[in-house]
């Protein structure tokens, strides 16, 4: 993180100084916004996040509740979410607090005795080298806590209007209102309502109120999909027992008594049960809704016999059905008008797509949904970029939705099964080894990292993918490990990109030397420092030289044989009212941790360009020669400030 650009002031230099546009703004809720968030979930919270990154953007988030969630519901921090938490600087806290989840241990019924259950081994969860970060448990409470206070600590000064029921959306699609889009709220107090309305207009509307959203029914998409026949309970427990993997992730299946997965939460003690419940068996239950912890106490007690366990303490439970459901587009547009309207209004997270929990996927791919919407909202709003870059949302993103339905299903599936005996053929059961093998190839879906975007509007084709292998455009830009030429600072290359709504251009520098006068790297940089530069042509003036394209150099020399002072002035910019220099731009191989043109296959004689979105996924990658490709791919996107 870099602070005190403009000027030295006491405190806590993660605080920022309110956007003068705050000042200016009234304290209740406006009749007018930007961008209006309905809902404080994961997939609000981090779209909330992003906007107040943007504080000249005027951004309102409301909540039906009376404030934040305070216990219980998702857990599960994928690979590549945590990822995203460090492009807000707050993965610190989310590794530090979390239980990390290191390995899995699976259980199945005893061949000797199949009354009773038994280990069949343990396998690492995630596979290594796929990611710096972990795969970690964090209560959600806790993790929504982290973004707001990120959005009360940024220059926005963001915080919700709790409170709030979004009643009735109506859509000017005339084209002639600066704020088409009318929203009707209604006031709550404990969920009942007061009696009290109000009226918001807004430029566009983000609904992020959940599978029964009253903005997909607005904008006439509905959720289709599975009946949801299966019933689930979740009991987060404190508890005394005699299994011996209590503090392992563990995948039980019993022979006819049922199947729970086990999820140790943060803090050393507490442990998370997600307890399969039987429709014949636990009908009566069922149907009655007499289900109590005490009862799923007593049905994780029949499945993991010959072991007890003891609940001393619940800090949270639910019953839950299972059902694997998607919308088929994420806007109001339909497909027949995207050639001459732009979105207005748009659904993310469970508004759009829902599943079950096992897989630990629902919260992390509702997260990236809105960080796969936020920056695209922000370049339209501040006028750098086309506003047909909005469709790409539900084009890329609906059809992730529908990756993580069929893995939903088939993974649910497998998991309620009934085990049979290990290589046994016949029936409708799963063979236990069948399922860990499962678990381990499906590992990359699970971290998150298995996304990959395809060819449009801010994904070029990958005709020059040989020149960086390990960087595959389309998917997520995979963080290795540097040193910085300025500071001798060991650093990942990735966690330079914060949620800043810039695009960054990678210049990986080929073997000569750098700071000669005929390199392609020198050749390069010149052009991008000039008035053909799309940098040049894209950046509002004012603006922070790298604040919508953002360059950075890795050579292959050490950090000791380069002098700074030798290199181009694209990577020396200067910033702020006193025109200080940025040395944060250049980058050195790190061999102590791994050589980056190693670890990410880069073509050593050559180098390349790897372009990455702001969202972190790579968009293109270019031979250092290929200034006019990269004008032209940036033309199809961005507007000129003129």
């Amino acid at each position: 993180m870099q602070f005190y650009l403009n000027g030295y002031k006491p405190g806590d230099p993660f605080v920022e100084d309110p956007h003068p546009s705050v000042a200016e703004r009234p304290g209740g809720l406006p009749g007018e916004a930007d961008v209006l968030i309905i809902g404080c979930g994961p997939a609000g919270l981090v779209l909330a996040a992003q906007m107040a990154n943007f504080p000249d953007i005027r951004t309102v988030v409301i909540d039906r509740k009376d404030g934040p969630l305070e216990v219980g519901q998702a857990d599960g921090v994928a690979c590549r979410t945590v990822e995203l938490f460090e492009a807000f600087g707050l993965a610190d806290r989310l590794v530090n607090e979390g239980y990390w989840v290191n390995e899995v241990a699976f259980w199945r019924p005893d061949p000797q005795d199949r009354t009773k259950i038994t280990r069949t081994g343990r396998i690492q969860d995630v596979e290594e080298g796929l990611s710096e970060m972990p795969h970690v448990i964090v209560n959600q409470a806790r993790m929504l806590a982290y973004l707001l206070d990120h959005m009360e600590r940024s220059a926005s000064k963001l915080r919700p209007f709790y409170g709030l029921h979004a009643d009735d959306i109506r859509i000017d699609t005339g084209g002639a209102s600066e704020h088409p889009v009318e929203v009707t709220l209604r006031h709550l107090k404990g969920f009942e309502e007061t009696g009290e309305t109000s009226t918001i207009r807004a430029k566009y509307v983000v609904g992020c109120e959940g599978s029964r959203s009253g903005t997909r029914a607005a904008i006439g998409r509905e959720l289709r999909g599975d009946p949801m026949n299966q019933s689930w309970g979740v009991l987060d427990a404190l508890a005394v027992t005699d299994f011996p993997d209590i503090r392992l992730k563990c995948a039980i299946h019993s022979a006819n008594q049922g199947n729970i997965l086990i999820i140790p939460r943060e803090g050393g003690y507490l442990v998370r049960f997600y307890i399969e419940l039987d429709n014949a068996r636990d009908k009566e239950m069922l149907e009655n809704r007499s289900v109590t912890p005490e009862k799923l106490a007593a049905v994780a007690n029949r499945i993991l016999a010959p072991y007890t366990v003891e609940v001393k303490d619940v800090g949270w439970w639910a019953v839950y059905e299972i059902g694997q459901r998607l919308c088929d587009k994420f806007d109001d547009v339909p497909v027949t008008e995207m050639a001459t309207r732009v979105p207005r209004v748009f659904i993310a997270g469970d508004a759009c797509h829902t599943h079950s929990a096992k897989a630990g996927q629902g919260m992390n791919v509702s997260m990236n949904d809105t960080w796969n919407l936020g920056w695209k909202l922000g370049a339209v709003l501040r006028g750098t970029a086309k506003p047909e870059l909005l469709h790409t949302y539900s084009q890329e993103r609906q059809k992730i939705a529908k990756q993580l339905i069929d893995f939903d299903r088939e993974f649910a599936k497998m998991f309620s099964a009934h085990p049979t005996e290990s290589g046994g053929a016949g029936g409708a059961g799963v063979d236990p080894e069948e399922f860990r093998q499962y678990f381990i190839t499906q590992g990359r879906f699970t971290a998150g990292v298995a996304t990959r975007y395809g060819p449009s509007m801010i994904t070029a084709e990958a005709m020059f993918q040989h020149l960086a292998e390990g960087f595959p455009v389309g998917m997520r830009f995979h963080s290795a490990p540097v040193v910085r030429l300025a500071d001798a600072k060991p650093v990942h290359l990735g966690h330079v990109a914060r949620a800043d709504g810039a695009w960054r251009v990678y210049i990986f520098a080929d073997r000569s030397d750098p700071a000669g006068r005929h390199s392609h790297f020198r050749e390069l940089c010149g052009f991008l420092g000039s008035d053909a530069s799309p940098i040049r042509r894209c950046t509002p003036t004012g603006a922070a030289p790298d604040s919508v394209i953002d360059v950075r150099a890795i050579f292959q020399q050490g950090h000791r044989d380069l002098a700074v002072d030798k290199m181009p002035p694209v990577l020396l910019p200067k910033k702020g009212k006193f025109g200080l220099t940025d040395y944060e731009k250049m980058f050195c191989v790190d061999p102590k941790a791994g050589d980056i043109f190693d670890l990410r296959g880069v073509n050593r004689e050559t180098g390349c360009m790897v372009v990455v979105r702001p969202d972190q996924y790579v968009s293109h990658v270019l031979p250092l020669h290929g200034h006019e490709a990269l004008a032209d791919f940036f033309a199809g996107i961005l507007i000129d400030a003129g």
